[in-house]
């Protein structure tokens, strides 16, 4: 007996229903997976450039400069960047901005420095990674939330210098941090050593209290 049409079309309609969905089911997983990988791509790129990463790490510097007290005298050092290598997304790069403190700051009152210092960037969220005790060299290694490093160390005749290097960036023009009101554009340039006398950073003494 032939097959009625009714009951051909109802047999047939399951069928195409099944591959209809199939169909919807399958386009959804792919729309998820290029949605997916969407997401992935972008979270794997930078949030910043290099110009935004290292205005921030100037302002890093500055609030760690700002954070001394009685005040010490700093100037910006030379900046520089580069490409990132080592497996590191193509089109990005790294920045490092410098600052020397030109304050002399007397041995008697590094430790002093370097504890104010450490302070404020763990009140910031830093943290400290490694202390370098040392007679005359002593150092601080830190770093942001967002993998910025920062550095403190103390070098020839005693002066402070900060560096703080931005992650990979998004490669892009990087100007330099430029002059600071009252103090000399020393662009492309070392600051000069140590010159300017502090009543407390200077002084030859032991800080009261302190040993």
């Amino acid at each position: 007996m032939a097959d009625r049409p009714d009951l051909a079309m109802k047999r047939g309609a399951p069928v195409r229903l099944r591959c209809g969905l199939a169909l919807i089911m399958a386009t959804s997983l792919a729309g998820c997976g290029v949605l997916a990988n969407s997401r992935d791509a972008k979270d794997d790129k930078p949030e910043m450039d290099m110009r935004e990463a290292a205005r921030y790490a100037d302002e890093v510097i500055s609030g760690t400069m700002g954070a001394v007290v009685p005040p010490v005298r700093w100037a910006h050092g030379t900046s520089t960047d580069g490409v990132c290598e080592g497996g590191a997304p193509a089109g990005t790069g790294s920045v490092t901005r410098r600052a020397a403190i030109t304050t002399d700051v007397s041995s008697q009152r590094r430790g002093s420095l370097l504890g104010v210092i450490e302070r404020h960037w763990k009140k910031r969220g830093d943290e400290i990674t490694e202390v370098r005790k040392h007679k005359e060299s002593p150092a601080m290694f830190a770093t942001t939330p967002d993998a910025f490093r920062m550095s403190l160390v103390v070098g020839y005749q005693g002066q402070v210098f900060i560096d703080v290097v931005t992650p990979c960036m998004t490669r892009s023009e990087v100007p330099p941090p430029g002059a600071r009101p009252g103090v000399p554009d020393y662009t492309g340039r070392k600051p000069p050593l140590p010159d300017e006398h502090s009543d407390f950073w200077s002084d030859r003494a032991p800080v009261p209290g302190k040993g």
